[in-house]
């Protein structure tokens, strides 16, 4: 029926599943790129020196300018030129036409006011960049940074081998029978020759695995979302803001539910099955 479960489920899953895909996505480009040295580029004191003291003397051009701008309306006023300044479509004419010995073009210092005002705000964001780029690489050399550094590596593979694999399963509609974790301690024990209890093992590791992908990636999902919500809420929207962010929680949960299935024993998957339906 359409009250039931499974046609609920469904439907909410549709648009959750879509979000993990577009929230995966951005994590699988972005985290690497985030912690990975190799995306790093060298940045030395010299460079982040030579920017500010660009930054510097376009802030003391600006302040030149300004000056010159106060002072030539400083003398127009004491002149009275600004109260007496004459009126109508002739008196425009006049006033651009005429020009006043020892006065400023200050519409033509103005506009170069406003290119040094927008070169130094690109400059600015230019240094606080150089900055966090000489902050990661301090990062990167520690004992943390090494590690994330490792486990960007080995997410970047893991990342193009399941998109093969699921490109494989679309292609010749195949459905996964075995989990990640069985198949690769059954892969292992066999390479290794080892005596190992892999079923015992694998629904151990099955689930602690099941329990990080869940923890990290609501986490991921709340700090994402907290970052835009922070920069698009005001006081009138926050009770909307705070309904979105639930209905958004709970399909993205559903959807994992329905798609961790595919990362846990047999046996146990058909539990989850048997409660959400034949999705």
């Amino acid at each position: 029926g359409i009250l039931s479960i499974e046609q609920l489920i469904s439907r909410v899953g549709v648009i959750g599943v879509t979000l993990m895909a577009l929230l995966s996505g951005f994590g699988a480009v972005n985290c690497p790129y985030t912690y990975m040295s190799y995306f790093l580029r060298n940045v030395t004191d010299a460079d982040i020196l030579a920017l500010e003291r660009r930054l510097l003397q376009t802030m003391d051009m600006i302040v030149s300018k300004k000056k010159r701008i106060a002072v030539a309306h400083r003398t127009m006023f004491q002149r009275g030129e600004v109260h007496n300044r004459p009126t109508g479509f002739w008196g425009m004419i006049r006033s651009v036409t005429a020009s006043v010995p020892g006065s400023e073009n200050l519409s033509l210092i103005q506009q170069e006011v406003d290119a040094l005002e927008e070169l130094s705000r690109q400059l600015f964001l230019e240094t606080a960049d150089l900055h966090a780029t000489k902050e990661r690489i301090e990062y990167s050399k520690t004992f943390q940074g090494k590690y994330f550094n490792f486990l960007g590596y080995f997410f970047s593979i893991y990342c193009v081998w399941k998109i093969f694999m699921a490109t494989i399963n679309i292609v010749f509609d195949r459905v996964g029978k075995t989990d990640p974790v069985t198949r690769g301690i059954e892969i292992t024990v066999n390479y290794l020759g080892i005596q190992f209890d892999v079923k015992f093992w694998s629904q151990h590791i099955s689930f602690i695995l099941v329990g990080i992908i869940i923890v990290t990636s609501i986490r991921g999902l709340l700090i994402t979302l907290t970052k835009f919500f922070y920069a698009i809420s005001s006081s009138k929207s926050s009770n909307v803001i705070v309904l979105l962010l639930a209905q958004i929680m709970g399909m993205y949960f559903v959807s994992s539910v329905l798609l961790i299935r595919m990362s846990m024993p047999p046996e146990y998957r058909t539990i989850i099955t048997e409660v959400l339906g034949e999705l």
